[in-house]
């Protein structure tokens, strides 16, 4: 049977280093992969699964993104591609999956549909017996992204403009780096690989 529609109690759950890390232990591959995606880019699902080979600048590790959030109340009416850092760390995971999906420079990576995604999400979290799982999706990833950023003594608002947020909305959503321990920190490093140790040089 069906689950009713949930509604969130909290739209800004995050995963904590290792919550995330018993996530992607018990995740599927394909589930991996998507997830690995989204943590390592903190772009929008439709964002990132419109990512192609051709936007990755390996040398450089820079990643154009082309399809992004249209802000209606700003007066656009098209995408405005985005430029992202990533770690070298992801940017070889990128090459890993050229070579095992054969792609070409104008082919997508695969990443499950965002129903998908949502699903497996839920029943990882729901199995890893986290408190109200339900409140989790794909959005959340995204979140926690940021707030790894954060945690890391990134500024704020150059955090913002990676995710393509405005001041406002950064504000908002503004998470104190107290709450992760110096543990949390160490592990975060680790998963973000050497993205934390250049972003005052590139954002």
């Amino acid at each position: 049977m069906r689950e009713k529609y949930h509604i969130k109690e909290n739209k800004n759950k995050f995963f904590f280093p290792d919550e995330w890390i018993k996530v992607m232990d018990l995740a599927k591959v394909k589930q991996a992969e998507s997830f690995t995606h989204l943590i390592n880019t903190g772009a929008r699902y439709n964002e990132a699964r419109h990512i192609k080979v051709s936007d990755v600048d390996f040398e450089r590790n820079n990643i154009v993104l082309r399809i992004t959030k249209v802000k209606a109340k700003k007066g656009e009416k098209k995408p405005t591609p985005r430029f992202i850092p990533v770690s070298s760390q992801y940017t070889k995971f990128l090459k890993k999956q050229i070579r095992k999906y054969k792609l070409d420079q104008d082919d997508v990576f695969p990443m499950l549909k965002n129903p998908a995604a949502n699903i497996a999400l839920k029943k990882l979290t729901k199995e890893l017996k986290m408190k109200d799982y339900m409140d989790y999706s794909i959005h959340n990833i995204r979140k926690t992204f940021e707030c790894w950023l954060i945690a890391l003594g990134n500024d704020g608002f150059k955090v913002a403009k990676h995710l393509g947020h405005t001041a406002q909305v950064a504000m908002n959503n503004y998470i104190s780096s107290d709450i992760f321990t110096w543990n949390d920190k160490d592990k975060i490093r680790q998963l973000l690989g050497d993205l934390y140790s250049y972003n005052d040089r590139r954002y």
